[in-house]
């Protein structure tokens, strides 16, 4: 048979695919009392909506019913105290979403005020174009752990309060304690003989002063309570690890680490030296000059919290590298990696705080630690088991 005559085989149709969904990208701006959406479909320029609605979940997923008939939805909003409930429940109704990093939004120059829709706008522009930085989202577990410790710090501001209401009121009496420190035992024995009847304030004013005492010994007693919460915590198998390694560190003992474990060894908080009071777009000429004459700070992004941690434990490092019985009775138990880097921390550390100091303040100094101390722990951390849903609080 020639070649000719030969026919092919008719090919089996082939099934149409699926076309590709378009991707719609929200913008939110989230209040407590509302949410003002901007819908921005790709490959158009403006929004083709914005719109303001209650903070009302039902609502919420209503509409986003009704835009995800359109294409795959990717939303985000901004961090702030609204915290990660919508992030959450759009999680569960099968919804992508981010929670965005305020402090890293970049800022066009001459924008000041601040309005819901623009905001909203410029969040879902700037999230398509990939510029925005995501945060990430603790575990419910995590987060209630983290309040637990932050509630025991607003009680420690709480006692620091107390104090200096007692020491203030007593000065305008004119009673000044002067043979020794205060709130040391001959200090706290001084107290109690002025709040006895034979002391020689006035009925009123002693009155005053037993109520002010009484409100500090509260404080004191629920703080305490929470210590006691935070040891109990500290105990379990899912966070024992990550809080074990980062008491290794000279300065982080066990009522420092826990605002964010993992936020620590990832790099959560920003304490890289800043350009303050240079603005944004200045030279660098400007920002040398700014950094040499001490201008410079830390810029106040990241969490608050860790950065507090971190520039408090990086004070421990100006002096000279040591094993105190505290910090052996921490690493006891500890993976000898961990323990041989947190000595190497110290060396390093200690000879980067006198470089800088040598040149410029300590504060400054201070903070250039603090940004090191970061890779330390991130270090220590890459292989720490990551705490669970399973924390029970009692």
């Amino acid at each position: 048979m020639s070649s000719a005559s030969a026919v092919a085989p008719a090919r089996a149709p082939v099934a149409a695919r699926p076309a590709a969904r378009s991707v719609i990208y929200l913008g939110m701006d989230v209040h407590k009392d509302s949410i003002t959406i901007a819908v921005l479909p790709a490959g158009v320029k403006v929004p083709t909506r914005v719109e303001r609605l209650p903070n009302d979940l039902v609502k919420l997923k209503r509409l986003l019913e009704r835009l995800a008939r359109d294409g795959e939805l990717r939303s985000c909003y901004e961090a702030s105290g609204s915290g990660y409930v919508i992030q959450r429940v759009m999680l569960e109704w099968g919804y992508h979403g981010d929670v965005i990093a305020p402090s890293l939004i970049p800022k066009r120059p001459g924008v000041k005020r601040k309005h819901d829709k623009r905001d909203a706008t410029e969040l879902a522009r700037l999230y398509r174009a990939g510029e925005l930085t995501a945060v990430r989202i603790p575990t419910e577990a995590e987060e209630r752990v983290r309040d637990v410790v932050r509630c025991r710090e607003t009680l420690q501001r709480e006692v620091v309060k107390s104090r200096h209401y007692i020491l203030k009121f007593l000065a305008r009496r004119g009673f000044v304690y002067r043979e020794g420190a205060n709130w040391r035992s001959g200090h706290l024995k001084w107290l109690q003989q002025l709040g006895s009847e034979t002391a020689p304030l006035a009925a009123a004013d002693r009155l005053v002063f037993r109520e002010y005492l009484a409100l500090l010994q509260y404080k004191l007693t629920r703080r305490d309570e929470l210590d006691r919460e935070i040891e109990r915590l500290a105990e379990l198998p899912t966070l024992a690890p990550t809080v074990g390694r980062l008491q290794c560190f000279r300065g982080i003992s066990l009522l420092q680490p826990w605002s964010s474990p993992r936020r620590l060894a990832t790099g959560g908080a920003s304490v890289v030296p800043g350009s303050w009071p240079v603005t944004w777009g200045s030279s660098p000429e400007r920002i040398r000059a700014a950094t040499a004459s001490g201008a410079a700070r830390s810029p106040r992004r990241g969490n608050s919290h860790c950065r507090h941690v971190l520039v408090e434990a990086a004070w421990h490092y100006h002096y000279r590298p040591n094993l105190s019985d505290a910090i052996r009775k921490r690493q006891v138990g500890q993976p000898p990696a961990v323990v041989a880097h947190a000595w190497k921390a110290q060396q390093r550390l200690h000879a980067r705080y006198l470089h800088l100091a040598y040149r410029k303040s300590p504060q400054i100094a201070v903070v250039g630690v603090a940004r090191e101390l970061v890779g330390f722990l991130w270090a220590v951390m890459q292989d720490a088991p990551v705490p669970s849903e399973s924390i029970v609080m009692s």
